[in-house]
């Protein structure tokens, strides 16, 4: 049986094979390859994805505890009035022109005693409105400006109110007791105006007047603090200005909620002056300023002083004479400024008082000269001999 004769294969063909076969491995190696590096990509993009979850699930404490601390406190420092310091800047002023009014001749003020009486408005500012949201937590629930206070609104329970006013005065006591004793015993005195002020709504048309006799009590404490004594001359006419002055600003004040005051029966003085406000006002500004002046003259002001006097005057006739009673964000805006009042006047005083030094010395230098030229020699008489 013969063997079947089996065609022969060219080596080109071959060879051709053997190329095609290897290329086709080589391929594969790198299909291979790229599916492990895809694998372990996904592997670790998983992995860090994980990670990352988990540590955006952690709750971050120290944020979440500033958080939690700004929660809890922001009800006390709205009860405070925090978000509106122009009340603090008011019972300050008072006590900025005292203190630089009893400065000596050519002399700054005690920035000591600036830097106690701004700490002591800040604090004693917001127990009085403590106090005030205490007693008036039930009428601030009636009126549309006031009902998100803490106090009317619930977020703060009258009992929380008692132990934080407790509080608020004691870090009052701990600055009183820095000044001398007389001056504890003065601003002591005016606690009793701070707790009855808010009642006063309740029985009288004039509120704002026991509020004036309380918000410029530093007009008398400041001079006390400075120099151990209230010198009447120049404090009562400060004082009784700075009383003015409180009258012509909280009347503006009170016309943004006298609807509301009519509603619930509430007295103030924009409802005692009505439309006559006007009126009322110039003559309390007038005395104001008439104050002032006598104030000056008591301790020897120069220029300065006098024309800071006169720009408060005219700032405040801007005021009253630009005044909408009914339109409340114009009583607002009007209130506000009243900050700027303040400020004008004390420029003044501090300025006025670093003059009157070269004045005291032309004055005192005048009357050495006048009394030179007065002065006459005595004829001396020879003494009798006796013989």
């Amino acid at each position: 049986m013969q063997a079947k004769h089996m065609p022969a294969v060219p080596a080109a063909s071959v060879l051709i094979g053997m190329h095609t076969q290897a290329r086709d491995y080589r391929r594969l190696l790198l299909l291979e390859e790229h599916m492990a590096r895809w694998t372990h990509h996904q592997r670790t993009s998983t992995t860090l994805s994980s990670a990352s979850s988990d540590e955006q699930s952690k709750p971050p404490v120290k944020s979440s505890l500033i958080q939690e601390l700004t929660k809890a406190t922001k009800p006390y420092a709205h009860l405070m009035r925090m978000d509106r310091p122009i009340g603090t800047y008011l019972l300050f002023w008072p006590c900025g022109w005292s203190i630089a009014l009893s400065a000596d001749a050519g002399c700054w003020p005690d920035f000591t005693m600036l830097g106690l009486f701004a700490t002591g408005a800040l604090i004693m500012r917001g127990a009085g409105c403590t106090i005030n949201d205490l007693w008036d937590r039930d009428i601030d629930a009636k009126v549309e400006r006031t009902r998100t206070r803490p106090l009317a609104s619930g977020q703060i329970s009258q009992f929380d109110a008692i132990v934080f006013l407790s509080a608020q005065l004691s870090l009052g006591l701990l600055v009183l007791v820095q000044l001398n004793w007389q001056s504890i015993l003065l601003g002591a005195s005016s606690l009793g105006l701070v707790i009855t002020y808010p009642l006063m709504k309740r029985v009288t048309y004039w509120p704002q007047l026991v509020l004036g006799m309380c918000f410029n009590w530093g007009a008398l404490l400041g001079w006390c603090a400075t120099q151990g004594t209230v010198n009447l001359d120049a404090c009562l006419p400060l004082y009784l200005s700075g009383v003015c002055w409180t009258i012509v600003y909280d009347t503006i004040y009170a016309h943004q909620d006298k609807l509301d005051d009519l509603q619930i029966g509430v007295k103030s003085t924009a409802l005692r002056f009505g439309e006559n406000t006007k009126a009322w006002l110039s003559g309390f500004t007038a005395a104001m300023l008439t104050g002032l002046s006598a104030a000056g003259y008591a301790c020897d002001q120069t220029l300065p002083y006098y024309a800071a006097v006169g720009v408060v005057g005219a700032h405040l006739v801007q005021q009253i004479y630009s005044l909408n009673i009914d339109n409340p964000s114009d009583c607002a805006k009007k209130f506000i400024s009243n900050h700027q009042v303040g400020l004008i006047l004390f420029l003044g005083i501090v300025l006025g008082t670093l003059l009157k030094s070269e004045d005291t010395k032309n004055q005192r230098r005048s009357s050495t000269a006048a009394a030179a030229t007065a002065y006459v020699p005595l004829p001396q008489s020879k003494p009798d001999v006796i013989s």
